[in-house]
């Protein structure tokens, strides 16, 4: 099979033609194979599509147009109302974020406890600082304020889970800094929990040049330099 070792980004598919060479085609999104409700994805024309692979695909068949220039996956679930991000929910938003990403790290170091594979050597031994500390907040539903205060109190448990997330979006490629696509994955699944998401990474990027810098980064979390 010409097609096995083949591979087509993301929208496109393997065709063989008739001398047997591989090329891409677009993928026909009447072809997808079927989802499940909760595979549904919105995009940004702000149509529910029944997954990814009939959101790229109907992309790939708009190449070269505006609107095909335009289409992106803007979040995971079905289209809704997605209301706008005050200013005062702005700055409250790095407050809930830190504390996930600390969080997330935690669940992670837990689950290698049992079984290592997700963190590496050099994560697990820096989160299980922050797991050991008796100081520690732990994962709940906790008031801005408290956030605010641990935040101030514990200050050192909030900076690797800041560099940390920077890192493990800043993939293609590791440069130090975060372009549209490599943000997407994480802004995506946060858009319909966490509404401010979009409006927080756009005046995180302090100079508008559509990159975000680790500096700037760090900054719209409060972590100094």
């Amino acid at each position: 099979d010409p097609c096995r070792n083949f591979h087509c980004k993301r929208g496109k598919v393997c065709h063989a033609d008739k001398e047997g060479k591989p090329h891409c085609i677009c993928q026909d999104p009447a072809a997808c194979p079927p989802t499940k409700d909760y595979e549904h994805v919105c995009g940004t024309d702000n149509k529910t599509y029944d997954g990814t692979c009939q959101l790229f695909g109907t992309k790939c068949q708009l190449e070269g147009t505006k609107m095909g220039r335009q289409l992106h996956l803007d979040y995971m679930g079905s289209c809704k109302y997605i209301p706008p991000c005050t200013d005062y929910e702005v700055d409250q938003f790095p407050l809930r974020m830190r504390d996930w990403l600390k969080n997330i790290l935690i669940q992670y170091y837990e689950r290698d406890l049992n079984t290592s594979g997700i963190l590496t050597e050099k994560q697990r031994n820096k989160v299980e600082k922050i797991y050991q500390n008796d100081k520690r907040l732990v994962a709940g539903d906790h008031p801005v304020e408290l956030l605010l205060h641990d935040f101030e109190k514990n200050y050192h448990m909030y900076v690797y889970p800041v560099h940390w997330q920077f890192h493990q979006l800043d993939q293609h490629p590791a440069d130090r800094l975060l372009t549209h696509s490599e943000l997407a994955p994480l802004r995506a699944s946060l858009v319909p929990m966490e509404h401010c998401i979009t409006r927080f990474f756009q005046e995180c990027d302090g100079d508008q040049d559509k990159l975000i810098a680790l500096k700037e980064w760090c900054h719209c979390f409060g972590i100094k330099e």
